[in-house]
């Protein structure tokens, strides 16, 4: 038992790995153990399975249909399904817009969408960044005109993930041209079946498309469609953001990453012995474990504070930071143990009858390896972080 966690978190804990070991599937378990691209259909079953059990939305109130678990609770669960190779639930609709709605949402909004997010009646992508508004959110350029009781919006987003699978968006777009860049910005929510939105498939280093361009040609949107006030958006992308960074550290996946890291020292060979007993491999092994033991304390500290009400602070920033370079780290010394057997990365060369030779464990091994160099950019790069903590902590600065 972990003493680090009270007899109530504890049993918490025990109650999350029963209905894992109960309720998920084991061919969707093993597709992200090994790798596989999760089909929409794979996201829409295990997220029915969640919802029938009341977990769909973990930071939801319960008067939405939500577990309102506190911030421990959360942290358990992620940890869990990390370890036990569950699907991530994609976090744009649930994690993401769901409290935008629940805090700045109208009331017809809030009986519209809601229900139909918990439903997976609509699944929802996010349309923030753009080429040249990336780390700088505030430069958007996509364009929103009032029309009588429309918009008309014109422009573009990138990497726009799973945006392939998406009936809706919700979008960052510019209504005041000649104000501040912050102070112009509203929050649209789009169908994405309407006239004038193209899709377009980025494919990734790993041979995946899971992320995307969206192009916006004259499209209308209502404009009861607007969150909150116009050019007030601003103020919704950043309440959005404190959500979406909320398991930024990454532990649960980290964790399981270096549990896969031993078993495949374990089984690798080096001059006769066991990979894991070279001791420069042992080494650099000890360290990224140290590492994220040192992680995993700082963060739970952080949850402690946030289950005591208090807003996370630069803390975030340095989980972020910390927690995207112990994962790289730990991708890297995957790749490292499985040696020539890493060496295929493309999706249709890892999956079903194409697969090529060498053991089962190292079949993911280079996708991950390459998809996961995003973690230090996504989410608010980690240089941007690193000027966020030297601002904050050091005071003023340049």
């Amino acid at each position: 038992m972990d003493l680090s966690y009270s007899p109530d978190e504890q049993a918490f804990r025990q109650e999350v790995r029963r209905f894992l070991a109960d309720e998920l599937p084991k061919a969707l378990s093993d597709k992200v153990r090994m790798g596989e691209a999760l089909t929409k259909g794979d996201h829409e079953s295990w997220h029915a399975i969640l919802n029938a059990r009341g977990w769909l939305a973990p930071n939801w109130p319960k008067a939405y249909g939500g577990a309102e678990w506190n911030a421990v609770q959360r942290h358990i669960f992620e940890e869990e399904c990390a370890l036990l190779h569950a699907p991530r639930i994609v976090p744009f609709g649930l994690a993401m817009l769901g409290p935008v709605l629940q805090k700045y949402g109208s009331d017809a909004q809030k009986a519209h969408y809601l229900p139909r997010i918990l439903n997976g009646d609509d699944w929802w992508c996010q349309g923030y960044s753009e080429p040249g508004a990336g780390s700088d959110l505030a430069s958007l350029k996509t364009r929103a005109v009032r029309d009588s009781d429309h918009y008309i919006v014109n422009g573009q987003k990138t990497w726009t993930t799973l945006g392939q699978h998406a009936d809706m968006i919700f979008c960052l777009v510019r209504t005041d041209p000649d104000a501040k860049p912050q102070e112009g910005i509203s929050f649209l929510l789009i169908d994405m079946a309407t006239p004038g939105i193209e899709v377009r498939p980025i494919v990734l280093l790993d041979g995946s498309a899971e992320v995307n361009e969206v192009w916006f040609t004259d499209v209308k949107v209502p404009v009861q469609n607007l969150v909150g006030e116009e050019n007030k958006g601003w103020t919704y992308a950043k309440y959005l953001l404190t959500h979406e960074r909320t398991n930024i550290a990454g532990v649960g996946f980290s964790k399981a990453g270096l549990e896969a890291v031993k078993r495949i020292a374990r089984a690798e060979r080096t001059n006769g012995r066991p990979l894991i007993e070279n001791p420069h491999f042992a080494a650099r092994l000890a360290r990224a474990e140290i590492d994220l033991m040192a992680l995993a304390t700082t963060n739970l500290r952080m949850i402690s504070k946030a289950a005591a009400g208090q807003a996370p602070g630069v803390e975030s920033s340095m989980l972020k930071v910390k927690g995207t370079v112990i994962r790289q780290e730990i991708n890297d010394l995957a790749r490292r143990a499985c040696g020539p057997h890493a060496l295929p990365f493309a999706s249709e060369a890892i999956e079903g009858d194409n697969a090529l030779p060498g053991p089962d464990y190292a079949r993911p091994v280079a996708a991950q390896y390459f998809n996961n160099r995003k973690l230090s950019i996504y989410g608010g790069s980690n240089e941007i972080q690193r000027n966020i903590i030297a601002k904050t902590m050091l005071g003023g600065g340049r």
